[in-house]
């Protein structure tokens, strides 16, 4: 839409307008949430206090070390890996045209569990030890990390292969990542019938997603690719609105379908497959934000990227907050809580979606 200097009609000033404030509102509700996350814990920490050591200003060594190697990695962690997982989920449904597009129903986070469990079982990656974390340790992270994500790439190098064989529907794209999602379990379940109990017990640990297992390296490298599929899926946001017309609608309007599919599935993919290999499976994230946000703003990606993207940040630190306050001393993974949620708030959107 492109109208002359100062010949914008009211109506779409108040429409963007909308759209602007609520994802103000959503960026103020996420920073509230980190400087809350930071200071709940098993050691309370005055909000005040938080403030100043974000800005440098800490009076306490003991409470610097708790903010800054524990609880800011954490929290930033959840954030990055909530926005990436939500952005992806939000262009997978744009891009197949279907609401159940996500990492999870999609068979990615099938595929990276396959891949972790093999380099548990395969490569020796997990032993015991008796740490205050947990009885279970991942000995080599890099490797059962790399194994995950070069299964989770492979599942949806799979789905794309023969998307392009049988034409890129998006019918076909969903079904080919149920029957992935379906065959990656019978690989994980007849890995584990035959592991030990020290591997049964490390994979079982890989697939509980973790916030907390994210150093400020991995860190980096999550932050690294969600922000640079992120402004590539937000360049495109015109795009992605066209093939919500419809593919025909699309084709007319010069944008080229099948390849914006490909490149979005391959992107979302490759993000999908950095956050899992690194803290474990988290689902739901990726499925339900995305449907929340465009119930309350429409599916006009320009604002339904960036407000999946603060919207998911916000879910999954919520989520880790809770998580780790829940059953303190002891820490709950998150991916416990977020399909607790998520479960009930999808069935509750099909029904909604039933009756309108």
């Amino acid at each position: 839409m492109h109208f002359h200097d100062g010949h914008i009609p009211a109506e779409y000033k108040r429409y963007i307008g909308r759209k602007i404030t609520f994802l103000l509102f959503l960026l103020a509700l996420m920073l509230l949430a980190l400087i809350l996350a930071i200071s709940l814990g098993a050691a309370k920490i005055n909000v005040l206090e938080v403030i100043r050591s974000l800005f440098g200003q800490s009076t306490s060594k003991q409470i610097e070390t708790i903010i800054w190697n524990i609880r800011l990695p954490q929290a930033l962690t959840s954030m990055v890996a909530g926005a990436g997982l939500a952005v992806a989920g939000a262009a997978m449904q744009s891009i197949l045209r279907n609401p159940l597009g996500s990492p999870f129903t999609l068979g990615i986070s099938h595929g990276a569990a396959f891949g972790a469990a093999l380099s548990v079982m395969l490569l020796g990656g997990g032993i015991m030890t008796s740490t205050s974390v947990g009885a279970v340790q991942i000995t080599n992270p890099y490797l059962t990390t790399g194994s995950a994500f070069v299964f989770s790439i492979l599942t949806s190098g799979i789905i794309i292969a023969i998307a392009r064989l049988r034409g890129a529907t998006p019918e076909i794209m969903v079904l080919t990542g149920v029957a992935l999602g379906a065959f990656f379990t019978a690989g994980t379940m007849f890995l584990q019938f035959f592991a030990d109990d020290v591997q049964l017990a490390a994979m079982v640990f890989w697939t509980f997603g973790d916030t907390a297992r994210a150093s400020w390296n991995e860190l980096a490298i999550i932050a690294a690719v969600t922000i640079i599929v992120s402004l590539f899926f937000l360049a495109n946001s015109w795009n992605y609105n066209a093939i919500d017309a419809g593919d025909e609608t699309a084709k007319g309007l010069g944008v080229r379908v099948e390849r914006e599919r490909m490149v979005g599935m391959l992107l979302a993919s490759l993000l999908t497959a950095v956050v899992i290999s690194f803290l474990g499976i988290i689902g739901f994230v990726g499925l339900v934000v995305p449907h929340i946000i465009r119930r309350v703003i429409g599916s006009d990606h320009r604002f339904l990227l960036p407000c999946s993207a603060i919207g998911g940040a916000l879910l999954l630190l919520a989520s880790d907050t809770a998580a780790r306050l829940i059953l303190a001393p002891h820490i709950l993974p998150v991916s416990v809580l977020t399909a607790f949620m998520g479960a009930p708030v999808f069935l509750w959107l099909i029904i909604r979606g039933g009756k309108r």
